[in-house]
């Protein structure tokens, strides 16, 4: 029987991807209701990846996607066709006042254990390097010099597909609908996935990678997944002002900059009361003039002249439970694999979690990087994974 993957954007397809990598002949379906990706998160995502979190594991996952995407002209490549994602190792630079630098200092400490390559620049070497911001409020500066940046993000996700068809995976273009279950002391199994379109497939694992509407999935199931779509706008920006080697800024505000072709593009975090699930995926254009406008031109005084080109809103996948993966099974259903909730670091985190979750399916356990400690079980155990690191 087949592994039947519900949602092809670049969580479904990376696991497709990996499962036909290291089990060649393995049989794969994937169901995706809209090969165009119009709302994937996958294809509206500012796509990028860092070694700056607080928690080993997320580091030693950004540790290996950093390492597949480098070579991902290699590994995806089909009928002698090299895909080319277009990764720019331009770093992460977060910006903290007095209040935030003990925390940049600890999380240094630990993602130079780990074999990261950053440096703390104090406000004084950032103003050498980066002329061009205003440092007034500003202590102290992590920047990434290596294995950080982005990349394309929609290209990422159309070499997996195709590397994965090419593999043997099937993509139908089809809605899940359902699970039939099966009960044996008092846990379940996946026996079929229902389609949309009438009629069932079989499986010998189901893969739920509905991303913002995975809760959905696992409610067919009977299991509550704190997992919402949350969405963010994204502004594409243009500026006469030059900033020599701008990283991905990310303000002590909360906003985040970073370089795009002749201009750059920014986000922000809605704060709690206007962060309501799944609003219409509709840019909020008032947010520039209002906030990210004001706050940028402070941070860069040479952005007095920026100008907003347009914009465009997609969901984060957001988990309200601790904003970390969720990732394995689940303790009521023995063959419905979660890899959910990744809280806009799916793109980066998609190489580790394909590959570690295809090792769990193929032999019952991780055989490269642990993921256990993103597994779904913490739900169960009320046990919340803490990064500090979130955007």
């Amino acid at each position: 029987m087949p592994i039947v993957i519900i949602g092809g954007g670049v969580i479904g397809s990376a696991i497709a991807y990996f499962l036909t990598q290291q089990q060649p002949g393995c049989e794969v379906v994937v169901l995706e209701r809209d090969p165009t990706y119009a709302r994937a998160s996958s294809a509206l995502s500012a796509s990028s990846i860092r070694q700056q979190f607080s928690t080993d594991i997320n580091i030693c996952i950004s540790a290996f996607g950093i390492d597949f995407l480098r070579n991902v002209g290699t590994l995806l490549a089909c009928n002698g066709d090299a895909p080319n994602i277009g990764l720019h190792e331009g770093g992460y630079l977060y910006l903290a006042t007095a209040a935030g630098a003990a925390t940049l200092r600890e999380n240094h400490v630990l993602q130079r254990q780990l074999g990261a390559d950053v440096a703390l620049p104090s406000a004084a070497q950032l103003q050498q390097q980066f002329h061009w911001l205003a440092l007034q409020d500003v202590a102290l500066g992590s920047l990434g010099l290596s294995g950080e940046g982005w990349f394309d993000g929609y290209m990422l996700l159309t070499a997996l597909r195709k590397k994965a068809q090419s593999q043997g995976v099937r993509y139908l273009a089809n809605e899940a609908v359902g699970l039939d279950l099966a009960r044996s002391d008092g846990v379940q199994h996946v026996q079929t996935v229902r389609l949309r379109s009438g009629g069932t497939l079989p499986c010998h694992f189901a893969v739920n990678a509905g991303g913002p509407w995975a809760a959905a999935i696992a409610d067919w199931a009977g299991i509550a997944l704190p997992v919402v779509g949350k969405r963010r706008t994204v502004f594409h920006l243009s500026s006469p002002a030059a900033l020599p080697r701008c990283p991905l800024l990310i303000d002590t505000s909360g906003i985040w900059l970073r370089p795009e072709g002749r201009g750059f593009i920014a986000g922000f975090t809605p704060p709690a009361d206007q962060d309501a699930d799944f609003a219409p995926l509709e840019p909020v254009y008032e947010a520039f003039d209002n906030h990210v406008w004001p706050t940028l031109a402070a941070r860069i005084p040479a952005f007095e002249a920026l100008r907003m080109q347009s914009a465009w809103a997609g969901y984060y996948e957001m988990n309200t439970f601790d904003h970390n993966a969720l990732v394995g099974l689940h303790p009521a259903c023995d063959n419905l694999v979660f890899a959910n909730g990744f809280s806009g670091h799916g793109l980066q985190q998609c190489p580790a979690v394909g590959r570690g979750l295809a090792e769990l399916m193929h032999t019952g356990s991780y055989q490269s990087l642990d993921l256990s400690p993103i597994a779904i079980q913490r739900l169960v155990d009320q046990r919340p994974l803490l990064e500090k690191n979130i955007i």
